[in-house]
């Protein structure tokens, strides 16, 4: 495969405390993974939070948040004003993700917020770390990678964010019950490709990969001194709760499986 190419960002010498986190899928259906994530960008500690691609289930435009104050608040209305409080007093990095790719700089702007391109090089305390959600790199499932490269293309956005706003969320809604059909078939869905994950390692001169879309949430060894660490998915109604944050501080990586209300 074509290595994709890769942006690099400079950690800033006052960072101490950086926190991954993905695989939100954020709904107004699931209200207590809104709160748990609300509660975590509002307390966490640290200096930046690296959004790693499906914060949101859905994304069909950033015109679904309000223009006018006077605009009765929408879910995705509450979801950036916890973005833009939360931006305001650190830094906030966003990655799209299969969900969220219509995700634009109107979003980010209003945020606070600064959209990564993926993959891209982390430099954090003398050491570089790959950042990606993780799609581009599942090679088998050759399906979604198709409609992946149709999507994210101009000639495919273009057109389907000039379709009305209840247009665009019908179809989304569309395509959220297919996946759902999917998944209760019991389908599985396509890990990351070792090979491929080398390789970009190798073009990006880092020895860790961090990523998110799998929702499997481990470490895998690649050899070479190569290693993977994946993102946990987040569902506060889960039983037990999924609401898992990656740390990365000079001493190295930590998961924090964070308290969750329910």
């Amino acid at each position: 495969m074509t290595v994709p190419q890769i942006a690099e960002l400079q950690a800033p010498a006052a960072w101490g405390t950086v926190d991954f986190i993905s695989d939100l899928h954020l709904t107004a259906d699931e209200p207590a993974t809104f709160t748990a994530w609300q509660h975590y960008l509002e307390s966490t500690p640290a200096d930046a939070v690296f959004i790693l691609g499906d914060l949101f289930e859905v994304w069909v435009g950033d015109d679904v948040v309000s223009a006018s104050a006077s605009t009765a608040l929408s879910f995705e209305d509450c979801c950036m004003q916890v973005l833009a409080r939360v931006g305001g007093r650190l830094a906030l990095y966003f990655m799209h993700g299969n969900r969220d790719f219509l995700v634009g700089q109107r979003l980010m702007d209003l945020c606070h917020a600064t959209l990564l391109q993926d993959p891209t090089v982390l430099h954090f305390a003398n050491q570089r770390f790959l950042l990606s959600h993780g799609d581009a790199l599942c090679l088998a499932d050759t399906e979604y990678l198709q409609f992946r490269q149709q999507v994210r293309s101009t000639a495919w956005q273009a057109p389907f964010l000039a379709k009305p706003l209840a247009e665009r969320q019908s179809i989304a809604r569309a395509l959220r019950a297919q996946s759902e059909a999917r998944k209760q078939s019991g389908q599985t869905y396509a890990d990351v490709d070792t090979s491929a994950a080398k390789l970009w390692l190798t073009a990006a001169g880092a020895n860790t990969l961090i990523h998110g879309h799998t929702h499997q949430p481990r470490e895998h060894a690649l050899g070479d001194k190569q290693h993977r660490v994946v993102l946990s998915d987040w569902d506060a109604a889960a039983t037990p709760p999924r609401a898992e944050v990656l740390r990365l501080t000079q001493t190295g990586l930590q998961r924090l499986p964070l308290a969750v209300e329910r």
